[in-house]
């Protein structure tokens, strides 16, 4: 890609640099600095465009050099120097992908929520009791990611089952960008193996939704407890076994939207409202979110359909050891890695996609 074609990329690059430079110029007006409001603001803009202005001109630096060496290739008679320029051309525009993916990212619009920790729901769907294992083998999954990026996690409810698996888990992950970063996941999983309940050597396909919300805090959602219903009764386990002696589930039910959750896992009755509160003031923070983001553009559909939870977004094929992100088109053969915790690359390709959609739509 030559400079001079002028690519949205870098009217955008050139955009944010004279931003930066209008902010720097203002910093020094002693007018602005007697308003701390106004220059803490201010600063902290400055702050987040250094990184685009700074990787924008390494970007801007690489393709005037891989412009060079294209122009050597077609003009230049010396065989040796052409052989330098596509050596080196090959290394840059390696460098200049990597570059540009970089600045993309950095150029996506930061939510307020991206910052929010998390709270994620999984549930079996179609495959009975496979459908619950592979819930636990997603539910380890994400445990990993989360201890990985040294963030922590909290079991908020789980329904097991008598081999292991789960028909629900549901846990928030504490830490910074937990949400901007698990927000991918959402949607439907699919598992393809020989479960361990099959004795005929047959592949079989199950499936599995993850619901990736941000975690609301109480100012963000005000809840009335007048449109709570409140219930308690006995803990129970696997086949409906008390396993507690006293009531001390918990079951709220919001009465405007007949939104149900239930916490049984601690044996307070206290500590189980606690985290059925948390699960509803995320689910209801999710519900105003939506409606509002229809309001504004209900006509516009992402590329990354990150919200529509009936798409199938990724299929997990354990006799070819195969991945497949079918929202992005990405295949990798390192299934046990996966299950591992490492996603990372996943979730980075949807943010670049994400990047490269939204850059379209404003083109």
């Amino acid at each position: 890609m030559a400079l001079s074609e002028k690519p949205l990329l870098i009217s955008k690059i050139e955009q944010v640099k004279s931003r930066f430079k209008e902010i720097e110029k203002a910093l020094e007006n002693p007018d602005i600095l007697r308003d701390p409001g106004k220059t803490v603001a201010l600063n902290k803009e400055y702050s987040d465009l250094r990184p685009i202005v700074e990787k924008g001109d390494q970007y801007v630096g690489l393709l005037g050099k891989i412009e060079e060496d294209m122009e050597i290739l077609r003009s230049s008679s010396d065989s040796e120097l052409k052989a330098l320029a596509k050596e080196e051309l090959d290394e840059l525009q390696l460098a200049c992908e990597r570059t540009e993916q970089e600045i993309k990212r950095l150029l996506l619009p930061k939510s307020p929520e991206d910052k929010k920790n998390a709270i994620v729901e999984i549930r079996a769907g179609t495959g009975g009791e496979e459908a619950a294992l592979f819930v636990a083998d997603l539910y380890k999954m994400y445990s990993k990611f989360v201890e990985r990026k040294g963030w922590k996690k909290e079991i908020l409810q789980m329904n097991p089952t008598g081999l292991g698996g789960f028909k629900e888990i549901i846990f928030s992950v504490i830490g910074d960008h937990a949400y901007g970063t698990l927000k991918y996941e959402s949607g439907v999983h699919r598992v393809q193996r020989i479960p361990i309940t099959e004795t005929g050597g047959r592949i079989h396909t199950s499936a599995a939704s993850v619901v990736v919300l941000p975690e609301a805090e109480e100012v963000d959602i005000v809840i009335d407890p007048k449109d709570l219903r409140i219930d308690v009764f006995r803990s129970s386990g696997p086949g409906g076994q008390s396993v507690n002696t006293t009531d001390s589930a918990v079951r709220i039910t919001h009465i405007p939207t007949g939104m149900v959750v239930t916490c049984q896992d601690e044996k307070s009755q206290h500590k189980n409202k606690a985290k059925a509160l948390k699960v509803l003031r995320a689910r209801l923070y999710d519900l105003r979110k939506k409606e509002e983001e229809e309001k504004l553009a209900a006509n516009r559909r992402s590329i990354i359909k990150t919200g529509d939870r009936s798409e199938k977004i990724r299929t997990y094929n354990f006799p070819q050891n195969r991945v497949t992100d079918h929202r992005i088109n990405l295949t990798v053969y390192r299934l046990t890695e996966i299950l591992a915790g490492e996603i990372d690359e996943f979730i980075e390709q949807l943010a670049i996609a994400e990047a490269n959609a939204r850059l379209a739509e404003e083109a």
